[in-house]
């Protein structure tokens, strides 16, 4: 969060959370190869480039891309539900993967061998929608260690959970996990594109 980065958002995606904010993701968009796509990203003169969704690995040709673009010298990373195998991925992409709290609707297709892949570079991130979320979160992650794998994101529902209130609990949780908010919702609004 902060550097200025390109987003590759892809189309489809075989989850429906409840809290989605992209399901134009779901069938909009545009057919471009690997070469005309990397091209594009080129363009915006940015060193970090985020490959999402919908559920990017969702589509045959995500792994193609994500090789490309790190042979490029991109600093990239792939934003995935966890729902798919990520063992795949190309070790120098930086895997940020969103595990689903029981608000999303979609808990039960979280892929707990995933986490036994995750590396120090990697990502783990609980979008929160509640109290429930919240504490549904803490066990999870002291249930499955995830805490010494990776670095645990904790980041509020856009306007289903007050940001204040998120970090007011883990403040006084003492757990050891980061903050996040959608800087591009704070900076443009929920606008497609941004």
């Amino acid at each position: 969060m902060g550097f200025p980065t390109v987003f590759v958002r892809l189309t489809g995606c075989p989850l429906r959370c409840r809290y989605c904010d992209t399901e134009y993701a779901f069938h909009a968009g545009e057919w471009h190869d690997v070469p005309a796509i990397a091209a594009r990203v080129r363009e915006f003169g940015a060193r970090h480039v985020c490959v999402t969704g919908g559920e990017p690995l969702a589509q045959p040709n995500c792994l193609k891309l994500l090789e490309h673009l790190c042979d490029l010298g991109f600093d990239v990373s792939l934003e995935t539900s966890g729902a798919i195998d990520v063992g795949a991925v190309d070790a120098r992409v930086a895997r940020v993967i969103d595990v689903k709290t029981p608000d999303s609707g979609e808990s039960a297709r979280n892929r707990l061998e995933n986490f036994a892949l995750l590396t120090a570079r990697d990502q783990l991130k609980f979008v929160i929608c509640s109290r429930t979320d919240y504490d549904w979160s803490k066990s999870f992650i002291e249930q499955h260690r995830l805490g010494e794998k990776c670095q645990v994101l904790f980041s509020p529902s856009f306007e289903q959970l007050a940001p204040a209130t998120l970090a007011d609990w883990i403040l006084a949780d003492r757990i050891r996990v980061r903050f996040q908010l959608q800087l591009h919702k704070i900076l443009w609004g929920d606008v497609p594109g941004k």
